[in-house]
């Protein structure tokens, strides 16, 4: 089977038809699905979906994007419920940085203050991570170092094929493998892909985001993470089996979910 481990299912995209979109995957062979904490506003949905469906869990976290948000989530009334299993996503972002240098690095240093609170919470409650990096592979690495994140590991959630990020799976981070896999501009991505190690590739689809070739365009949903997985077994040269038998067990292995 395939295990979805960043689906955001809490996005009003999927409200018309989550239930035959789940079918959809599930006749397809993705079996489970881990939808991350982004934005606390829709937090409670997501919460909703994992207590509906058996093979559905949730992370707790708040994007970069949202960190305004952060001093008023109260991870404690979540963090202890049976299908929460990761914090996250979390971590810096520095994609759309705007205004004078000084703005900038104001907003930079609130980013690090979120994402380190957020680091120590998952310490704290012995939860993996799960981290959103863009555009700040340098400051995100320091920070995971810094603060013994490995005690937990975690997932970089659309690995961007930053080299120097790759030593981190040596301190018990996995590496998430979308829809960009797919794109033909994904030279860089398609490099680095098999000095990963094996036991650390996690499969995922962002969704509703980054939607694979050969459905660019449209919504994306579990069920297109079979296009991911084609993708690495031809890039790789192994079984389409043995990658999804490898990614499920470093899945399940990474998120305690049995």
């Amino acid at each position: 089977m395939i295990i979805d481990t960043h689906i955001h299912l809490d996005d009003k995209r999927y409200n018309e038809d989550l239930d035959a979109m789940l079918a959809r995957a599930q006749e397809g062979g993705v079996k489970r699905f881990i939808i991350p904490g982004a934005d606390p506003l829709t937090l409670p949905r997501a919460v909703e979906i994992a207590e509906k469906y058996d093979n559905v869990y949730f992370a707790i976290g708040v994007h970069p994007y949202d960190m305004a948000a952060f001093e008023a989530l109260d991870f404690e009334i979540y963090v202890h419920h049976k299908k929460c299993v990761a914090i996250g996503e979390c971590g810096l972002d520095y994609f759309r940085l705007e205004g004078s240098d000084e703005e900038k690095e104001l907003e930079k240093r609130k980013q690090k203050e979120v994402f380190v609170a957020q680091i120590e919470i998952a310490k704290k409650y012995k939860k993996p991570l799960i981290v959103h990096i863009r555009d700040a592979s340098k400051d995100s690495k320091e920070l995971l170092l810094a603060y013994d994140a490995k005690e937990v590991g975690g997932v970089l959630h659309c690995y961007n094929a930053d080299d120097e990020l790759l030593t981190l799976a040596k301190e018990g981070f996995y590496f998430g493998i979308g829809g960009v896999l797919t794109f033909s501009n994904a030279k860089k991505l398609v490099n680095v892909l098999p000095r990963i190690p094996q036991d650390k590739l996690l499969i995922e689809t962002d969704g509703p985001y980054l939607t694979p070739t050969p459905h660019r365009g449209e919504r994306n949903e579990p069920l297109y993470t079979i296009f991911v997985a084609q993708k690495i077994s031809e890039l790789l040269d192994i079984s389409l089996k043995d990658i999804k038998n490898i990614t499920t067990e470093n899945a399940l292995k990474l998120f305690h979910i049995y």
